[in-house]
Protein backbone atom coordinates (compact mmCIF):
# COMPACT_ATOMS: atom_id res chain seq x y z
CA UNK A 1 0.00 0.00 0.00
CA UNK A 2 0.96 3.35 -0.87
CA UNK A 3 2.56 5.69 2.29
CA UNK A 4 0.97 8.78 2.54
CA UNK A 5 3.85 10.85 1.84
CA UNK A 6 3.40 9.29 -1.94
CA UNK A 7 -0.13 8.95 -2.26
CA UNK A 8 -1.38 11.40 -4.76
CA UNK A 9 -4.68 11.42 -3.50
CA UNK A 10 -3.20 12.68 0.02
CA UNK A 11 -1.08 15.24 -1.84
CA UNK A 12 -4.49 16.45 -4.08
CA UNK A 13 -6.23 16.79 -0.24
CA UNK A 14 -3.58 18.89 0.93
CA UNK A 15 -3.81 21.34 -2.36
CA UNK A 16 -7.75 21.36 -1.55
CA UNK A 17 -7.40 22.15 1.68
CA UNK A 18 -4.27 24.72 0.86
CA UNK A 19 -7.26 26.36 -1.43
CA UNK A 20 -9.79 26.51 1.71
CA UNK A 21 -7.22 27.86 3.49
CA UNK A 22 -6.10 30.73 1.22
CA UNK A 23 -9.67 32.20 0.46
CA UNK A 24 -10.51 32.00 3.95
CA UNK A 25 -7.40 32.53 5.59
CA UNK A 26 -6.91 35.84 2.86
CA UNK A 27 -10.65 37.42 3.86
CA UNK A 28 -9.60 37.51 7.58
CA UNK A 29 -5.76 38.27 6.86
CA UNK A 30 -7.79 41.75 5.23
CA UNK A 31 -9.66 42.32 7.82
CA UNK A 32 -6.73 41.62 10.50
CA UNK A 33 -4.83 44.46 8.42
CA UNK A 34 -7.69 46.71 8.20
CA UNK A 35 -8.14 46.78 12.10
CA UNK A 36 -4.23 47.44 12.75
CA UNK A 37 -4.16 50.21 10.21
CA UNK A 38 -7.30 51.88 11.43
CA UNK A 39 -7.55 50.08 15.46
CA UNK A 40 -9.40 53.92 16.33
CA UNK A 41 -11.90 53.52 13.83
CA UNK A 42 -13.04 49.66 14.38
CA UNK A 43 -12.91 49.92 17.92
CA UNK A 44 -15.04 52.86 17.41
CA UNK A 45 -17.49 51.25 14.85
CA UNK A 46 -18.52 49.21 17.91
CA UNK A 47 -21.34 51.72 18.60
CA UNK A 48 -25.54 51.24 19.40
CA UNK A 49 -26.08 50.98 15.35
CA UNK A 50 -23.24 48.05 15.31
CA UNK A 51 -25.27 45.92 18.76
CA UNK A 52 -28.91 47.38 17.34
CA UNK A 53 -28.05 45.28 14.02
CA UNK A 54 -26.55 42.20 15.76
CA UNK A 55 -29.69 42.18 18.48
CA UNK A 56 -31.97 42.44 15.44
CA UNK A 57 -29.94 39.80 13.78
CA UNK A 58 -30.38 37.08 16.20
CA UNK A 59 -34.01 38.55 17.12
CA UNK A 60 -35.58 37.74 13.45
CA UNK A 61 -33.47 34.57 13.23
CA UNK A 62 -35.17 33.30 16.51
CA UNK A 63 -38.67 33.94 15.61
CA UNK A 64 -37.63 32.66 12.18
CA UNK A 65 -37.19 29.59 13.68
CA UNK A 66 -40.09 29.59 16.28
CA UNK A 67 -42.35 29.87 12.86
CA UNK A 68 -40.77 27.66 10.90
CA UNK A 69 -40.25 24.36 13.40
CA UNK A 70 -43.27 24.88 15.17
CA UNK A 71 -45.76 24.63 12.59
CA UNK A 72 -43.14 21.79 11.04
CA UNK A 73 -44.18 19.78 13.35
CA UNK A 74 -47.59 19.52 12.57
CA UNK A 75 -47.15 19.15 9.30
CA UNK A 76 -44.68 16.21 9.44
CA UNK A 77 -46.80 14.77 11.94
CA UNK A 78 -49.96 15.00 9.85
CA UNK A 79 -47.71 13.81 6.50
CA UNK A 80 -46.29 10.69 9.16
CA UNK A 81 -49.67 9.63 10.06
CA UNK A 82 -51.18 9.08 6.38
CA UNK A 83 -47.93 7.40 4.74
CA UNK A 84 -50.12 6.46 1.61
CA UNK A 85 -52.36 9.05 0.31
CA UNK A 86 -53.26 9.90 -3.12
CA UNK A 87 -50.60 13.15 -3.58
CA UNK A 88 -48.25 12.70 -0.49
CA UNK A 89 -45.10 12.68 -3.24
CA UNK A 90 -46.19 15.22 -4.93
CA UNK A 91 -46.35 17.44 -2.00
CA UNK A 92 -42.78 16.29 -0.15
CA UNK A 93 -41.59 17.01 -4.49
CA UNK A 94 -43.13 20.75 -3.79
CA UNK A 95 -41.65 21.02 -0.35
CA UNK A 96 -38.24 20.36 -1.90
CA UNK A 97 -38.57 22.87 -4.37
CA UNK A 98 -37.83 25.91 -1.90
CA UNK A 99 -34.15 24.09 -1.62
CA UNK A 100 -33.83 24.57 -5.66
CA UNK A 101 -35.22 28.40 -5.57
CA UNK A 102 -32.77 31.55 -4.96
CA UNK A 103 -33.74 33.55 -2.73
CA UNK A 104 -34.15 36.72 -4.68
CA UNK A 105 -36.57 34.70 -6.91
CA UNK A 106 -38.92 33.90 -3.97
CA UNK A 107 -38.72 37.09 -2.68
CA UNK A 108 -40.50 38.06 -5.63
CA UNK A 109 -42.97 35.58 -5.62
CA UNK A 110 -43.41 36.95 -1.71
CA UNK A 111 -44.27 40.02 -2.90
CA UNK A 112 -45.92 39.30 -5.54
CA UNK A 113 -48.20 37.83 -3.36
CA UNK A 114 -48.31 40.01 -0.13
CA UNK A 115 -46.85 43.22 -1.69
CA UNK A 116 -48.35 46.84 -1.66
CA UNK A 117 -49.63 46.05 -5.62
CA UNK A 118 -49.46 41.93 -4.93
CA UNK A 119 -52.02 39.72 -5.22
CA UNK A 120 -53.54 39.96 -1.88
CA UNK A 121 -52.84 43.33 -1.53
CA UNK A 122 -56.81 44.33 -1.60
CA UNK A 123 -57.82 41.99 0.56
CA UNK A 124 -55.34 42.49 3.29
CA UNK A 125 -56.23 46.04 3.45
CA UNK A 126 -59.83 45.27 3.63
CA UNK A 127 -58.51 43.78 6.57
CA UNK A 128 -56.56 46.05 7.99
CA UNK A 129 -58.47 48.61 7.53
CA UNK A 130 -57.34 50.88 5.30
CA UNK A 131 -53.92 50.88 2.68
CA UNK A 132 -52.09 47.62 2.72
CA UNK A 133 -48.29 49.37 3.38
CA UNK A 134 -46.65 45.90 1.71
CA UNK A 135 -44.73 43.11 3.64
CA UNK A 136 -41.15 44.79 3.67
CA UNK A 137 -39.48 44.77 7.10
CA UNK A 138 -39.58 42.01 9.56
CA UNK A 139 -42.67 40.98 8.73
CA UNK A 140 -41.47 40.17 4.97
CA UNK A 141 -38.31 38.78 6.26
CA UNK A 142 -39.94 35.95 8.69
CA UNK A 143 -42.31 35.23 5.63
CA UNK A 144 -39.84 34.29 3.19
CA UNK A 145 -37.85 32.55 5.82
CA UNK A 146 -40.59 29.92 6.96
CA UNK A 147 -41.40 29.63 3.42
CA UNK A 148 -38.04 28.58 2.77
CA UNK A 149 -37.50 26.82 5.97
CA UNK A 150 -40.99 25.45 7.27
CA UNK A 151 -40.30 22.50 4.03
CA UNK A 152 -37.01 21.75 4.90
CA UNK A 153 -37.98 21.53 8.75
CA UNK A 154 -40.90 19.38 7.87
CA UNK A 155 -38.97 16.46 5.98
CA UNK A 156 -36.12 16.08 8.35
CA UNK A 157 -38.81 15.59 11.28
CA UNK A 158 -40.61 13.13 8.97
CA UNK A 159 -37.24 11.89 8.45
CA UNK A 160 -36.51 11.37 11.92
CA UNK A 161 -40.52 10.17 12.30
CA UNK A 162 -39.87 7.44 9.86
CA UNK A 163 -37.21 6.22 12.53
CA UNK A 164 -39.88 4.33 14.72
CA UNK A 165 -39.56 1.42 14.77
CA UNK A 166 -42.40 -0.93 12.91
CA UNK A 167 -42.72 -2.43 16.22
CA UNK A 168 -43.52 0.25 17.99
CA UNK A 169 -46.57 1.14 15.54
CA UNK A 170 -47.87 -2.48 15.48
CA UNK A 171 -47.33 -2.77 19.57
CA UNK A 172 -49.71 0.82 19.98
CA UNK A 173 -52.28 -0.48 17.30
CA UNK A 174 -52.40 -3.65 19.47
CA UNK A 175 -53.32 -1.17 22.61
CA UNK A 176 -55.67 0.89 20.60
CA UNK A 177 -53.43 4.10 21.59
CA UNK A 178 -55.33 7.44 20.21
CA UNK A 179 -53.76 10.31 18.73
CA UNK A 180 -52.49 12.07 21.51
CA UNK A 181 -51.13 8.66 23.37
CA UNK A 182 -49.26 8.15 19.99
CA UNK A 183 -47.94 11.33 19.86
CA UNK A 184 -46.85 11.54 23.73
CA UNK A 185 -45.65 7.71 23.61
CA UNK A 186 -43.93 6.87 20.22
CA UNK A 187 -43.79 10.24 17.78
CA UNK A 188 -42.53 12.67 20.79
CA UNK A 189 -39.20 10.90 21.22
CA UNK A 190 -38.23 10.58 18.09
CA UNK A 191 -39.10 14.25 17.06
CA UNK A 192 -37.63 15.62 20.42
CA UNK A 193 -34.31 13.61 19.81
CA UNK A 194 -34.01 15.78 16.02
CA UNK A 195 -35.30 18.47 17.33
CA UNK A 196 -32.50 20.43 19.09
CA UNK A 197 -30.30 19.77 15.63
CA UNK A 198 -32.74 20.79 13.11
CA UNK A 199 -34.24 23.92 15.22
CA UNK A 200 -30.23 24.76 15.39
CA UNK A 201 -29.22 24.42 11.47
CA UNK A 202 -32.66 26.61 10.52
CA UNK A 203 -31.52 28.84 12.99
CA UNK A 204 -28.02 29.06 11.34
CA UNK A 205 -29.44 29.73 7.94
CA UNK A 206 -31.56 32.32 9.21
CA UNK A 207 -28.89 34.10 10.62
CA UNK A 208 -26.37 33.63 7.78
CA UNK A 209 -29.68 35.40 5.07
CA UNK A 210 -28.56 37.90 2.89
CA UNK A 211 -30.37 37.95 -0.19
CA UNK A 212 -33.99 37.83 1.69
CA UNK A 213 -32.85 40.62 4.00
CA UNK A 214 -31.15 42.58 1.50
CA UNK A 215 -34.83 42.39 -0.70
CA UNK A 216 -37.25 42.49 2.04
CA UNK A 217 -35.81 44.14 4.53
CA UNK A 218 -37.11 47.60 4.43
CA UNK A 219 -34.43 50.05 6.00
CA UNK A 220 -32.16 50.53 8.84
CA UNK A 221 -34.80 49.06 10.78
CA UNK A 222 -34.79 45.97 9.74
CA UNK A 223 -30.94 45.30 8.59
CA UNK A 224 -28.76 41.96 9.72
CA UNK A 225 -25.37 42.09 10.14
CA UNK A 226 -24.40 40.64 6.65
CA UNK A 227 -26.53 43.19 5.25
CA UNK A 228 -25.01 45.75 7.12
CA UNK A 229 -21.64 45.07 5.94
CA UNK A 230 -22.34 45.10 2.42
CA UNK A 231 -24.00 48.52 2.90
CA UNK A 232 -20.48 49.71 5.28
CA UNK A 233 -18.35 48.72 1.36
CA UNK A 234 -20.91 49.59 -1.16
CA UNK A 235 -22.98 52.44 -0.20
CA UNK A 236 -20.50 54.08 2.65
CA UNK A 237 -17.25 52.93 2.06
CA UNK A 238 -16.60 52.64 5.86
CA UNK A 239 -13.93 49.59 5.40
CA UNK A 240 -13.53 49.91 9.44
CA UNK A 241 -16.87 49.90 10.30
CA UNK A 242 -17.04 46.48 7.88
CA UNK A 243 -14.40 44.39 9.91
CA UNK A 244 -16.34 45.55 13.24
CA UNK A 245 -19.41 43.86 11.46
CA UNK A 246 -17.59 41.00 10.21
CA UNK A 247 -15.94 40.10 13.26
CA UNK A 248 -19.25 40.10 15.49
CA UNK A 249 -20.88 37.93 12.26
CA UNK A 250 -18.11 35.83 12.52
CA UNK A 251 -18.18 34.94 16.09
CA UNK A 252 -22.38 34.64 15.97
CA UNK A 253 -21.81 31.63 13.48
CA UNK A 254 -19.19 30.52 14.95
CA UNK A 255 -21.31 29.92 17.86
CA UNK A 256 -24.23 28.40 16.30
CA UNK A 257 -22.13 26.02 14.22
CA UNK A 258 -20.34 24.62 17.58
CA UNK A 259 -23.93 24.12 18.71
CA UNK A 260 -25.07 22.16 16.09
CA UNK A 261 -21.84 19.98 15.83
CA UNK A 262 -22.73 19.46 19.70
CA UNK A 263 -26.58 18.72 18.80
CA UNK A 264 -25.10 16.02 15.85
CA UNK A 265 -26.94 18.80 13.50
CA UNK A 266 -27.10 18.10 9.49
CA UNK A 267 -26.10 20.68 8.17
CA UNK A 268 -26.94 19.95 4.22
CA UNK A 269 -30.52 18.65 4.57
CA UNK A 270 -31.57 16.47 2.68
CA UNK A 271 -33.29 16.00 -0.65
CA UNK A 272 -34.19 12.82 -0.63
CA UNK A 273 -37.41 10.89 1.31
CA UNK A 274 -39.19 8.12 0.75
CA UNK A 275 -42.72 8.33 -0.53
CA UNK A 276 -44.72 6.27 1.85
CA UNK A 277 -44.00 3.50 4.13
CA UNK A 278 -45.62 0.32 6.15
CA UNK A 279 -47.69 1.57 9.10
CA UNK A 280 -49.98 0.46 11.51
CA UNK A 281 -51.82 3.76 12.30
CA UNK A 282 -55.47 4.06 12.52
CA UNK A 283 -56.57 7.61 12.39
CA UNK A 284 -60.33 8.74 13.05
CA UNK A 285 -62.38 10.73 11.09
CA UNK A 286 -61.60 13.77 12.84
CA UNK A 287 -57.76 13.32 12.55
CA UNK A 288 -57.68 12.77 9.36
CA UNK A 289 -59.76 15.88 9.08
CA UNK A 290 -57.11 18.30 11.16
CA UNK A 291 -54.56 16.50 9.41
CA UNK A 292 -55.82 17.74 6.05
CA UNK A 293 -56.65 21.15 6.97
CA UNK A 294 -52.81 21.21 8.16
CA UNK A 295 -51.46 19.60 5.21
CA UNK A 296 -53.33 21.90 3.15
CA UNK A 297 -52.57 25.22 5.07
CA UNK A 298 -48.77 24.37 4.74
CA UNK A 299 -48.90 23.97 0.60
CA UNK A 300 -50.87 27.09 0.35
CA UNK A 301 -48.20 28.85 2.13
CA UNK A 302 -45.70 27.03 0.07
CA UNK A 303 -46.75 26.82 -2.98
CA UNK A 304 -48.24 30.32 -3.11
CA UNK A 305 -44.78 32.27 -4.23
CA UNK A 306 -44.15 29.82 -6.56
CA UNK A 307 -47.47 29.88 -8.30
CA UNK A 308 -47.19 33.73 -8.14
CA UNK A 309 -43.47 33.74 -9.15
CA UNK A 310 -44.96 32.00 -12.46
CA UNK A 311 -47.98 34.00 -13.23
CA UNK A 312 -45.79 37.21 -12.46
CA UNK A 313 -42.95 35.78 -14.85
CA UNK A 314 -45.26 35.05 -17.53
CA UNK A 315 -46.95 38.20 -17.24
CA UNK A 316 -43.13 39.87 -18.66
CA UNK A 317 -42.74 40.38 -21.63
CA UNK A 318 -40.33 37.53 -22.01
CA UNK A 319 -39.92 37.50 -25.85
CA UNK A 320 -38.26 41.27 -25.34
CA UNK A 321 -36.08 40.43 -22.50
CA UNK A 322 -35.19 36.81 -24.18
CA UNK A 323 -33.52 39.37 -27.20
CA UNK A 324 -31.92 41.73 -24.57
CA UNK A 325 -27.69 42.13 -25.11
CA UNK A 326 -28.23 43.13 -21.38
CA UNK A 327 -29.61 39.58 -20.78
CA UNK A 328 -27.74 37.32 -22.91
CA UNK A 329 -24.55 38.99 -21.17
CA UNK A 330 -25.78 38.06 -17.66
CA UNK A 331 -27.15 34.58 -18.71
CA UNK A 332 -23.93 34.06 -20.69
CA UNK A 333 -21.50 35.00 -17.64
CA UNK A 334 -23.71 33.27 -15.15
CA UNK A 335 -23.74 29.87 -17.22
CA UNK A 336 -19.88 30.16 -17.43
CA UNK A 337 -18.97 31.46 -13.73
CA UNK A 338 -21.37 28.97 -12.56
CA UNK A 339 -19.72 25.99 -14.12
CA UNK A 340 -16.54 27.14 -13.22
CA UNK A 341 -17.48 27.36 -9.81
CA UNK A 342 -19.24 23.64 -9.98
CA UNK A 343 -15.82 21.87 -11.45
CA UNK A 344 -13.98 23.89 -9.10
CA UNK A 345 -15.94 22.93 -5.75
CA UNK A 346 -16.23 19.19 -7.27
CA UNK A 347 -12.58 18.96 -7.52
CA UNK A 348 -11.83 20.09 -4.33
CA UNK A 349 -14.44 17.98 -2.42
CA UNK A 350 -13.70 14.99 -4.78
CA UNK A 351 -9.46 15.76 -3.41
CA UNK A 352 -10.65 15.47 0.26
CA UNK A 353 -12.71 12.92 0.44
CA UNK A 354 -10.29 10.37 -1.49
CA UNK A 355 -7.62 12.40 0.98
CA UNK A 356 -9.65 10.97 4.03
CA UNK A 357 -9.81 7.35 2.85
CA UNK A 358 -6.53 7.23 1.83
CA UNK A 359 -5.26 8.38 4.99
CA UNK A 360 -7.57 5.77 7.15
CA UNK A 361 -6.55 2.93 4.68
CA UNK A 362 -2.80 4.08 5.93
CA UNK A 363 -3.38 4.68 9.77
CA UNK A 364 -4.54 1.18 10.50
CA UNK A 365 -5.75 1.40 13.83
CA UNK A 366 -3.91 4.31 15.37
CA UNK A 367 -5.28 7.32 15.83
CA UNK A 368 -6.04 10.12 13.46
CA UNK A 369 -4.18 12.48 12.36
CA UNK A 370 -4.48 16.20 12.19
CA UNK A 371 -4.35 16.03 8.28
CA UNK A 372 -7.01 13.10 8.54
CA UNK A 373 -9.16 15.26 10.82
CA UNK A 374 -9.40 18.25 8.29
CA UNK A 375 -9.61 16.61 5.64
CA UNK A 376 -13.46 14.98 7.45
CA UNK A 377 -14.32 18.35 8.43
CA UNK A 378 -12.34 20.88 5.86
CA UNK A 379 -15.07 21.08 3.60
CA UNK A 380 -17.31 22.62 6.54
CA UNK A 381 -14.67 25.31 7.47
CA UNK A 382 -16.86 27.28 4.93
CA UNK A 383 -20.08 27.20 7.30
CA UNK A 384 -18.29 29.40 9.93
CA UNK A 385 -17.60 31.96 7.77
CA UNK A 386 -20.70 33.52 5.32
CA UNK A 387 -20.02 34.04 1.23
CA UNK A 388 -20.46 38.13 2.33
CA UNK A 389 -17.72 37.75 5.31
CA UNK A 390 -15.49 36.23 2.72
CA UNK A 391 -16.09 38.85 0.60
CA UNK A 392 -15.85 41.54 2.64
CA UNK A 393 -12.32 40.37 4.17
CA UNK A 394 -10.70 40.08 -0.03
CA UNK A 395 -12.35 43.32 -0.68
CA UNK A 396 -10.68 45.23 1.85
CA UNK A 397 -7.63 42.98 1.41
CA UNK A 398 -6.98 44.33 -1.98
CA UNK A 399 -9.08 47.66 -2.71
CA UNK A 400 -5.61 49.56 -1.98
CA UNK A 401 -3.71 47.65 -4.78
CA UNK A 402 -6.11 46.56 -7.63
CA UNK A 403 -9.31 47.03 -8.92
CA UNK A 404 -11.42 45.31 -6.42
CA UNK A 405 -14.96 45.03 -9.08
CA UNK A 406 -11.77 42.99 -11.37
CA UNK A 407 -11.79 40.65 -9.28
CA UNK A 408 -15.44 39.16 -9.47
CA UNK A 409 -15.37 36.27 -11.65
CA UNK A 410 -12.82 35.37 -9.63
CA UNK A 411 -14.63 35.70 -6.42
CA UNK A 412 -17.31 34.40 -7.48
CA UNK A 413 -16.24 31.27 -8.97
CA UNK A 414 -13.79 30.91 -5.54
CA UNK A 415 -16.37 31.68 -3.21
CA UNK A 416 -19.30 29.74 -4.35
CA UNK A 417 -16.82 26.73 -5.55
CA UNK A 418 -16.17 27.14 -1.33
CA UNK A 419 -19.67 27.44 -0.36
CA UNK A 420 -21.15 24.07 -2.54
CA UNK A 421 -18.19 21.81 -1.08
CA UNK A 422 -20.50 20.57 1.76
CA UNK A 423 -23.38 19.55 -0.01
CA UNK A 424 -20.57 17.78 -2.86
CA UNK A 425 -19.05 15.84 -0.03
CA UNK A 426 -22.04 14.55 0.98
CA UNK A 427 -22.94 13.74 -2.38
CA UNK A 428 -19.74 12.02 -3.53
CA UNK A 429 -18.29 10.26 -0.21
CA UNK A 430 -21.10 7.49 0.29
CA UNK A 431 -20.27 6.17 -3.03
CA UNK A 432 -16.08 6.55 -2.58
CA UNK A 433 -16.10 5.08 0.17
CA UNK A 434 -17.61 1.87 -0.67
CA UNK A 435 -15.97 1.66 -3.90
CA UNK A 436 -12.65 2.03 -1.83
CA UNK A 437 -13.54 -0.50 0.69
CA UNK A 438 -14.14 -2.98 -2.26
CA UNK A 439 -11.02 -2.24 -4.21
CA UNK A 440 -8.57 -0.64 -2.02
CA UNK A 441 -6.45 -3.99 -1.47
CA UNK A 442 -6.64 -4.77 -4.82
CA UNK A 443 -5.03 -1.72 -6.18
CA UNK A 444 -2.29 -1.62 -3.50
CA UNK A 445 -1.61 -5.26 -5.33
CA UNK A 446 -1.59 -4.16 -8.11
CA UNK A 447 0.46 -1.12 -7.93
CA UNK A 448 -2.82 0.90 -8.98
CA UNK A 449 -2.48 4.25 -8.10
CA UNK A 450 -2.99 8.19 -9.14
CA UNK A 451 -4.65 8.79 -12.40
CA UNK A 452 -4.78 5.26 -13.97
CA UNK A 453 -6.93 4.20 -10.40
CA UNK A 454 -9.07 7.27 -10.92
CA UNK A 455 -9.71 6.57 -14.62
CA UNK A 456 -10.01 2.60 -14.27
CA UNK A 457 -11.37 1.85 -11.09
CA UNK A 458 -13.03 4.77 -9.47
CA UNK A 459 -14.62 6.73 -12.31
CA UNK A 460 -17.21 4.40 -13.06
CA UNK A 461 -18.73 4.32 -9.56
CA UNK A 462 -18.20 8.22 -9.26
CA UNK A 463 -19.65 9.27 -12.13
CA UNK A 464 -22.91 9.56 -11.25
CA UNK A 465 -22.51 11.10 -7.31
CA UNK A 466 -20.34 14.16 -9.52
CA UNK A 467 -22.64 14.41 -11.80
CA UNK A 468 -25.56 15.11 -8.98
CA UNK A 469 -22.67 17.13 -6.65
CA UNK A 470 -22.30 19.04 -10.31
CA UNK A 471 -25.58 20.21 -10.93
CA UNK A 472 -26.12 21.18 -7.45
CA UNK A 473 -23.48 23.25 -7.44
CA UNK A 474 -24.71 24.94 -10.66
CA UNK A 475 -27.77 25.55 -9.43
CA UNK A 476 -26.98 27.00 -5.47
CA UNK A 477 -23.56 28.95 -7.77
CA UNK A 478 -26.32 30.52 -10.63
CA UNK A 479 -28.90 32.01 -7.55
CA UNK A 480 -26.28 33.43 -5.28
CA UNK A 481 -26.61 36.81 -4.93
CA UNK A 482 -24.15 37.03 -2.06
CA UNK A 483 -20.91 38.30 -3.23
CA UNK A 484 -21.68 39.43 -6.82
CA UNK A 485 -23.44 42.04 -4.57
CA UNK A 486 -20.30 43.22 -2.92
CA UNK A 487 -18.02 42.85 -6.59
CA UNK A 488 -20.53 42.98 -9.04
CA UNK A 489 -20.75 46.12 -12.01
CA UNK A 490 -21.73 47.07 -15.16
CA UNK A 491 -18.79 45.08 -16.67
CA UNK A 492 -19.65 41.57 -14.80
CA UNK A 493 -23.29 41.08 -14.34
CA UNK A 494 -25.33 37.88 -13.59
CA UNK A 495 -28.76 37.22 -13.78
CA UNK A 496 -29.14 37.40 -10.24
CA UNK A 497 -27.43 41.10 -10.17
CA UNK A 498 -29.11 42.07 -13.20
CA UNK A 499 -32.35 41.07 -11.38
CA UNK A 500 -31.92 43.47 -8.33
CA UNK A 501 -30.64 45.92 -10.66
CA UNK A 502 -34.26 46.10 -12.42
CA UNK A 503 -35.89 45.90 -8.71
CA UNK A 504 -34.11 49.10 -7.66
CA UNK A 505 -34.87 50.56 -10.58
CA UNK A 506 -38.61 49.58 -10.27
CA UNK A 507 -38.74 47.87 -13.83
CA UNK A 508 -40.85 45.12 -12.06
CA UNK A 509 -42.30 43.64 -15.15
CA UNK A 510 -38.95 42.74 -16.19
CA UNK A 511 -37.50 41.81 -12.66
CA UNK A 512 -40.77 39.06 -12.81
CA UNK A 513 -39.77 37.99 -15.90
CA UNK A 514 -35.87 37.09 -14.92
CA UNK A 515 -37.01 36.15 -11.36
CA UNK A 516 -39.06 33.45 -13.88
CA UNK A 517 -35.93 32.12 -16.01
CA UNK A 518 -33.86 32.60 -13.56
CA UNK A 519 -36.01 30.11 -11.67
CA UNK A 520 -36.86 27.57 -13.80
CA UNK A 521 -33.19 26.91 -14.92
CA UNK A 522 -32.16 26.14 -11.25
CA UNK A 523 -35.05 24.25 -10.86
CA UNK A 524 -34.28 22.02 -13.67
CA UNK A 525 -30.92 22.09 -12.29
CA UNK A 526 -32.03 20.50 -8.79
CA UNK A 527 -34.54 18.54 -10.42
CA UNK A 528 -31.38 16.36 -12.34
CA UNK A 529 -29.42 16.46 -9.45
CA UNK A 530 -32.07 14.35 -7.09
CA UNK A 531 -32.83 11.95 -9.97
CA UNK A 532 -29.14 11.61 -10.67
CA UNK A 533 -29.00 10.48 -6.85
CA UNK A 534 -31.68 8.85 -6.52
CA UNK A 535 -30.44 6.56 -9.58
CA UNK A 536 -26.84 6.25 -7.71
CA UNK A 537 -28.79 5.26 -4.71
CA UNK A 538 -30.11 2.15 -6.37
Amino acid sequence: MARPATDPRIAAGVIALAAIGILIGGAFAGLGIEAVRNPQGAAAAFDNYLFRVARFTVWQALLSMLMSVGPAILVARALSRHPAFPGRGLILRLFAVPLALPAIVAALGILSLYGRAGYFAEPLAALTGGTWPGIYGLSGILVAHVFFNLPLATRLLLEALQTVPADQWRLASQLGMGARASFRLVEWPAIRAALPGIAGLVFMLCITSFTIVLTLGGGPAATTLEVAIYQALRFDFDPARAVALTLLQIALTAAVVLALLRLGANTTGDANLSVARRSYISAGFGEKLLNAAVVALALGFVGGPMLATVASGLKADLVRLAGEAAVHRATATSIALATLSATLGCTLSLSLVMARRALAATRGNHPKTLLESMTDTGAGFVLVVPPVVIGAGWFVLVRQSVDVFALAPFMVVSVNAVMAMPFAVRAIRPAHDAAAERHERLCAQLGISGWSRLRLIDWPVLRRPLATAFAFATALSLGDLGVIALFGSDAVQTLPYLLLARMGSYRTDDAAGLALMLGMLCLALMMLADRLGKETSK
